[in-house]
């Protein structure tokens, strides 16, 4: 486990090519290689998505692209959007991110993508027909020799792209086309946790991975759960705001972020978690997500403050984050200010006690 104020890989340190399209370096009309391509002389494996979250079940996605690109010489390029598609197709009922944009870029570096194609996605591309997509950014763009994506696959306006629709196209124009079947994260053990061999919990094994059962595991609180699909900690990102000072009064100073609001949080209650510093160090953190029921009866929306363990200075202004590792106790109203202070209190030795327990990957249940 990483002591207190320990020093973390840059996460900002993106070694993938990002190319936004359309764009400079690749124009609708362009063929790989040639005008408005890309320079890509081995062509490319592609896998396409929203990858919201980027969790365990698009790392296998992107990993069988991996493999395929080794066997053939050629680059593994992801095809995804600068915002949710359903932000466009149905924003009345579009999902909250489980990544923003620049931490899904960072992620599909890690997982192993050389070039990331950001599409930006408006009504025009949503009215796209499926047939266009194929030629115009598969095979114009990326030089696309093969392609994998989920069995249940869907592209194009009104949806009407799928698998069958890829392999025939991919048949005439030079690309195979590999169909996964979704995975279940109990499918091995410690899929989801570095490899490790822990045990799978029971309620993460029923059904398949992806970025809606995340979801609704987060607004369930349930985020030790949550990050064995994710393979790490769910992360929330805001700037430190200056609140009501209300946890200094108290004696547990917080720094309340501002995380964007179409950000999912996860369920109101208290966590154990860690604090990540834009210079890089991290710090052991009790997290409160919720309305302060103790001082407010009506408030409309959920705070997230951090109290920082051992941490003395200033965190005004700065872009804070947090990994959110174990759930201590859901949000409660107290009696008075003295037994929410004793509760803090101990809210904070068992913070302690559960990242004892676990240190800083996903790899097993806290004990405490």
């Amino acid at each position: 486990m990483a002591p207190a104020g320990a020093r973390t890989p840059a996460d900002n340190l993106i070694r993938v090519q990002v190319v936004y399209y359309p764009g400079a370096t690749c124009r609708p009309g362009g063929t790989g290689g040639g005008a408005g391509g890309l320079d890509l002389p081995g062509g490319t494996v592609v896998t396409i998505g929203a990858f919201d979250g980027v969790h365990v079940g698009h790392r296998r996605l992107i990993d069988r692209a991996r493999r395929a690109a080794s066997d053939i010489g050629a680059s593994v390029a992801v095809v995804t959007f600068d915002r949710h598609p359903a932000s466009v197709v149905r924003p009345g009922s579009a999902p909250l991110l489980l990544t923003d944009l620049e931490y899904r870029l960072a992620l599909l570096d890690e997982a192993g993508a050389d070039l990331v194609l950001v599409l930006v996605f408006d009504e025009e591309r949503a009215m796209e027909p499926a047939e266009d997509f194929v030629s115009e950014v598969l095979v114009g763009c990326l030089r696309a020799r093969a392609v994998v994506v989920g069995h249940d696959f869907h592209f194009g306006r009104h949806r009407e792209g799928d698998v069958p629709l890829l392999q025939r196209m991919g048949a005439r124009m030079g690309f195979d086309v590999t169909g996964m079947r979704l995975w279940s994260a109990g499918a091995r053990p410690g899929a989801a946790a570095g490899g490790q061999d822990a045990e799978v919990p029971t309620a993460v094994t029923d059904e398949p991975v992806s970025s809606t059962r995340i979801r609704r595991l987060l607004a369930a609180g349930e985020v030790s759960e949550a990050a064995l699909l994710l393979g790490r900690w769910h992360r929330l990102s805001g700037v430190v705001s200056h609140g009501d000072k209300r946890g200094r009064e108290l004696g547990f100073p917080t720094a309340n972020l501002a995380v964007p609001a179409e950000m999912q949080l996860c369920g109101d209650g208290v966590y154990a978690g860690w604090y990540l510093r834009p210079d890089g160090t991290r710090h052991q953190t009790a997290l409160s997500v919720g309305r302060q029921p103790t001082f407010y009866t009506d408030r409309q929306f959920s705070l997230v403050e951090a109290y920082l363990l051992d941490f003395q200075g200033d965190l005004y202004d700065e872009v804070g984050t947090v990994e959110l590792v174990a759930r201590l106790r859901g949000q409660e109203k107290f009696a008075s200010v003295e037994a929410l202070v004793d509760q803090m209190a101990a809210d904070v030795a068992r913070t302690r006690q559960a990242l004892a327990s676990v240190g800083t990957t996903p790899g097993g249940r806290c004990r405490f």
